[in-house]
């Protein structure tokens, strides 16, 4: 493949060194770079495996040692003379260091349940015996021949509830039984029962039926296969054999539950990602909600939609995904690149299309950079925006012609970042989603996108820095978009679900009574100690609804948009009253408008505070509460001394009645 050095060297930085052999007779020159402390980008993933063994036969525990494909993403392809600065921008790109990834440990005893309806599931057990410790439930089994040794336990059951994942599944079981010893040309149970527990490591489940978890083929330790299929059973049973011991997985969500919006005093604001996850991971846990990590998949739809950034991705994490962008894309237009569009791909569907696409067909196009992430589905609009802002004029996410699981966060995140940037100037269909599993097709939809976004890149790039915290990454992505945009405008209407937005407060109605101020969870919303104020700053509202749902006068509605001009704007007060001074020591406590009303409404009208000495009593409506106790304690204050009226029944209104008859 052709390697346009001057571009190279344009857009990497550092030292770039060529060479023929590296892998072999000069790959002395990569240990003694190690040896000297220099960190290593090799433009190679296939001999990886090599240049790592060297490393470790030198000494090296922990070289800084990088690798970047850029033969198949960017040499091999019939563009392959223009793919300099594309060569460049991955080649920079890979030199940014990756935060290390915490890791969950599922420890597992090799203790395991078998769920069938016939002999299948019992011949699963003798084969799985001498592994694991096997018992084996047949869910309204027919007519099954005995084992003739027993082995392990064989149960009649049918599972009502199943949680958990490897080395911690609890079942629910009703109609449990277990066979009875003396069974002769068929198995015989006792008397069924429910409310049975079931604890185990591993669940084999060959009844052929609905599986128990969402999204079963993602559940660590659930093995499912229709018992119609041999193939499919021995698969199964395989599998189960090696599921002894400890087992780490990633954990791929961070999450902060002091910043979740899920609800506050038993008031339900944000679902965003208990209606996105397809695991089952996520679940309410009081004002916030739990993720799973044990059961978590790692699609990642929670993180990208999560609004307040309580739930962010580590694989990587939004800092190092947008630092990465951020040197790809400058070191693209160093080398003298433009108008890059952006290829977001996972390594399990997308790199086997692109190596394919390179082998056998015409590769990727010059300006179609390739962006691996764990998974497509956990990238958010602060992502998309970041990358617009840094220079990209386009971007496509390629998925499978059918994913194995819904991508609707995906699809949503990309409605609401195509309005924003349609409505900034950057042209129609800057980004979308290319969904196949041919790699010519791939070719194919590249080169039209490369095509039709030609010169939409903003002329004069961001250079900001990638933060840490998700949510302030994407205000700030957002502010500089709107700063590089060609044709910048104040407000864009978005639809509902939507990250950010206002409020509208019907102000007549509103009686300052702060319940609003106390359920936001992202300070949207503050007060004033020393006046009854409400202020609202935009850039904070995560659109949860929390304030609507919790305002007990109903005067609150939310308002999606991106409005600019109010996050450029300090926080805009909503409404403001003069407070009420306490008639006894003085000290603010309440709205005059909200007192005033109360002593217009009970003063003289209601039982206790009528009377000769209602006055008296009334003027307790206008104290603070530490005065209102002691006066009460003090003067022997008891509301409930003036005799109430009595009610009028209908007794009394029937003895009336008569009365008036009679006479």
């Amino acid at each position: 493949m052709p390697l346009d050095e001057a571009a190279l060297a344009a857009g990497c930085g550092g030292r770039l060194e060529t060479a023929t052999q590296l892998c072999v007779s000069e790959i002395e020159r990569v240990t003694d770079a190690l040896m000297r402390g220099e960190r290593v980008t090799i433009g190679c993933t296939q001999e990886a495996p090599t240049f790592e063994d060297a490393a470790e036969d030198a000494g090296l525990e922990e070289p800084a040692l990088a690798f970047v494909n850029i033969r198949e993403a960017a040499g091999w392809s019939r563009e392959a003379k223009e793919a300099g600065p594309k060569m460049a921008a991955l080649l920079a790109a890979a030199s940014v260091p990756v935060s290390p990834v915490q890791l969950v440990a599922m420890e597992s005893e090799g203790v395991i349940l078998i769920l069938g309806r016939d002999e299948t599931a019992i011949e699963a057990g003798r084969r799985l015996a001498d592994h694991l410790d096997v018992t084996v439930m047949l869910e309204r089994p027919g007519e099954i021949a005995p084992p003739r040794r027993a082995d392990f336990p064989v149960v009649k059951g049918r599972v009502r509830k199943a949680a958990g994942h490897l080395g911690a599944f609890a079942l629910e079981i009703d109609d449990y039984a277990t066979a009875a010893p003396s069974s002769r040309a068929a198995l015989r149970f006792g008397e069924g029962r429910d409310g049975a527990r079931s604890e185990c490591d591993i669940v084999l489940d060959l009844r052929g039926e609905r599986p128990l978890f969402p999204a079963d083929d993602l559940r660590p330790g659930y093995l499912r296969a229709d018992p119609r299929d041999p193939a499919g059973v021995e698969r199964a049973i395989y599998e189960a054999r090696d599921l002894v011991g400890t087992f780490d997985k990633p954990k791929y969500v961070a999450f902060d539950p002091g910043l979740c919006a899920h609800s506050r005093s038993k008031i339900v604001g944000c679902t965003r990602c208990l209606d996105l996850c397809p695991t089952g991971a996520i679940a309410p846990a009081g004002d916030h909600v739990a993720i799973d990590p044990h059961v978590c998949a790692g699609c990642g739809q929670c993180a990208a939609a999560c609004p307040t950034g309580a739930a962010s991705y580590a694989m990587p994490n939004v800092e190092t995904l947008g630092a990465r962008l951020r040197t790809m894309l400058r070191a693209y237009a160093q080398a003298g690149g433009r108008d890059a569009v952006l290829l977001f791909h996972d390594g399990e569907h997308g790199e086997p299309m692109i190596d394919a696409l390179a082998r056998f067909g015409d590769g990727l196009p010059a300006r179609a950079i390739p962006v691996q992430v764990n998974e497509v589905t956990q990238i958010g609009p602060e992502i998309f925006a970041a990358a617009f802002a840094y220079g990209a004029a386009g971007a496509r996410v390629l998925v499978r012609e059918k994913p194995k699981h819904e991508i609707v966060g995906l699809e949503r995140t990309l409605a609401t970042v195509e309005t924003i940037l349609v409505a900034l100037g950057f042209g129609e269909a800057p980004v979308g989603i290319v969904s196949t599993d041919d790699p010519d097709a791939l070719g194919a939809a590249m080169r039209e996108a490369c095509a039709a976004r030609a010169g939409r890149a903003a002329a004069v790039p961001a250079s900001f820095l990638a933060v840490p915290k998700k949510r302030a990454m994407l205000e700030l992505a957002f502010r500089e978009l709107h700063r590089v945009a060609p044709a910048p405008v104040p407000v864009v209407a978005l639809e509902r679900g939507a990250p950010f937005g206002g409020i509208v407060v019907d102000v007549a109605g509103c009686t300052l009574c702060l319940a609003c101020v106390s359920a936001c969870p992202a300070d949207a919303l503050s007060d004033n100690p020393d006046r009854p104020t409400v202020r609202f700053t935009e850039s904070n509202c995560v659109q949860c609804g929390l304030c609507a749902a919790t305002c007990p006068e109903k005067v609150i509605s939310l308002e999606p948009r991106l409005d600019f001009a109010a996050w450029a704007e300090p926080k805009r007060l909503i409404k403001e009253e003069e407070p009420y001074p306490c008639v006894s020591c003085g000290k603010p406590f309440g709205t005059r408008a909200t007192i005033e009303r109360v002593m217009a409404k009970l003063s003289g009208t209601h039982w206790m505070f009528s009377g000769p000495d209602g006055e008296r009593r009334s003027r307790v409506l206008q104290m603070c509460e530490d005065c209102r106790v002691e006066t009460v304690v003090n003067d022997s204050f008891d509301p409930h001394e003036i005799e109430r009226m009595k009610p009028r029944t209908t007794d009394d209104y029937l003895r009336e009645r008569k009365s008036e008859t009679e006479h």
